[in-house]
């Protein structure tokens, strides 16, 4: 792009249309031609369908080595067959000896392959699936691995081809880079601009990418600690992740503690790193690395993900029903299924497992089983906190709260997860009266922390909860507080977060 001499970041940002989000960091890089270097670890594949990029494992071995010397010459290569298992390019010429037998293949890796055992008939193998084939490999049998983009490969069929293949440059010795939320920064000439990082989830963690779409739900990436091999985001410390995917933590990697302390903690690798029995691979950078890089402690990125979340609880049936067609996946209603009603419960929870059955069932509620509520984040950002943990909302637009208890003009809930076992309820935002609709939480200064009571008419004496006005912190209101009559002992109240701008 060209810009006028003097032009400012926030130029550049307007003339591109590049995503961003308001106060998140940019990174700026200023290339400097001498210091350019090539690695020869990691390229990136460009095909008639969109690229991906692969690592090599073992940059000393024969056919990383016979890579590095064939990959320039990789242009126009079609994709000779595809199977379930995997698919291959070629055939071009080698000087690989073939061994026979089978040759053992993870998901997602890649080696050199011989048709008919004649290296001049030489393919390259990329596999799909874990299995093990004869393919005329040679004896080191797979060399490199994809680590992102790997949709891609169901995409290519017959008719598609390698177009061509370059090394990924060094970005370090590339030339100065900041990282920045000033958009009246000048820009120099030749600068490189960096506004959000894309990341594509792992379908081998489903569970795992739900987690990655509840820390970034806001699109933003939290840099709370910024290292030579990693950035790491902690607002979901303390929940707990099931492992899924057992995978090196290759350049960026993103992948999440699911054991010990630091559960729950979010990263987004800047430097490959061997596997770990505590850490979950989720998904992977396929664009913008360059800024996961850069970013400083205490500054936020944007990041957009592939694909986007499939989350109806929230919605309305129609509004479910007419989101779903558009993606065609089939929606089946149960429960309350009239229009109206809202929905609290997806089954397949999560979005990989939507995507791959292309069809989802949806539980209806009643619109007077739900009650919508504005949180006070401005004044009880640490009760709201444990709040959002206890009933569910940290995970989902929907929360859950059951009724331990009604009398008078006071209902008592009591979350059915114990978030105060992890998160602290300090006194926050006491008040000095009661008004009717506000959602009092009880605070550490009372026995029963953690309990949350909303009271249907003003009150001078008691908190929401009944406790004294010292020992409860105001979190929010209901805004449709008559909907509680509807409610007795044991039942269960859907609470939908609203913010100020609806």
């Amino acid at each position: 792009m060209k810009l006028p001499q003097g032009s400012i970041l926030e130029d550049a940002i307007k003339v591109s249309n590049a995503p961003y989000k308001k106060g998140s960091a940019v990174g700026i890089l200023i290339e400097r031609e001498d210091t350019r270097s090539q690695a020869s670890v990691e390229y990136v594949v460009k095909t008639s369908k969109g690229e991906f990029k692969i690592e090599l494992l073992d940059e000393s071995s024969p056919s990383s080595k016979r890579w590095v010397s064939v990959f320039k010459e990789l242009t126009d290569v079609p994709v000779r067959w595809t199977s379930r298992d995997a698919l291959a390019f070629g055939p071009f010429a080698t000087d690989m000896e073939p061994v026979r037998g089978s040759t053992d293949m993870e998901r997602f890796t890649m080696l050199f392959g011989a048709g008919g055992g004649d290296a001049a008939n030489t393919h390259i193998i990329i596999s799909k699936t874990k299995h093990a084939s004869e393919y005329g490999a040679p004896e080191e049998g797979v060399f490199a691995r994809l680590i992102s983009s790997k949709h891609v490969l169901s995409d290519l069929v017959k008719c598609d081809r390698i177009l061509s293949v370059e090394p990924v440059v060094e970005w370090e010795k590339a030339g100065d880079h900041i990282s920045t939320t000033d958009l009246s920064l000048k820009l120099e000439d030749g600068s490189k601009i960096f506004t959000y990082v894309e990341i594509e989830m792992d379908p081998l963690a489903p569970e795992g990418a739900e987690f990655f779409f509840a820390v970034t739900r806001d699109g933003t990436f939290h840099t709370d600690l910024s290292s030579t091999s990693f950035i790491s985001d902690h607002r979901f410390q303390g929940e707990l992740v099931p492992y899924e995917n057992f995978e090196a933590r290759s350049t960026g990697s993103v992948f999440v503690r699911t054991v010990g302390y630091g559960a729950g903690k979010l990263y987004i690798s800047t430097d490959s790193r061997t596997s770990s029995i505590m850490h979950s691979v989720i998904g992977h950078v396929v664009k913008g690395i360059e800024l996961a890089r850069m970013v400083e402690n205490g500054q936020k990125i944007m990041v957009e993900s592939i694909p986007d979340q499939v989350m109806l609880l929230g919605m309305t049936n129609s509004e479910a029903q007419e989101a779903m067609s558009a993606e065609g996946i089939e929606i089946i209603r149960e429960g309350y299924t009239e229009d109206d009603g809202y929905i609290v419960r997806q089954s397949p929870s999560t979005t990989i497992e939507i995507l791959q059955e292309r069809k989802v069932t949806v539980q209806g509620v009643d619109p007077d089983m739900l009650v919508t509520i504005e949180l006070y984040d401005d004044l009880a950002p640490k009760t709201l906190d444990f709040f959002r943990h206890a009933v569910g909302l940290q995970y989902n637009p929907v929360g859950v709260l059951p009724v331990m208890m009604t009398y008078e003009n006071t209902y008592i809930f009591k979350a059915e997860k114990p978030a105060e076992s992890y998160k602290e309820i300090f006194p926050e935002n006491t008040p000095k009266m009661t008004i009717a609709g506000e959602i009092g939480v009880t605070n550490q200064a009372a026995k029963r922390a953690g309990m949350v009571g909303v009271k249907t008419t003003d009150d001078d004496l008691f908190g929401p909860t009944g406790e004294r006005f010292s020992n409860t912190n105001i979190i929010g209101k209901i805004l449709d507080v008559e909907k509680l009559r509807h409610f007795k002992d044991g039942d269960i109240v859907y609470i939908l977060e609203r913010s100020k701008e609806e």
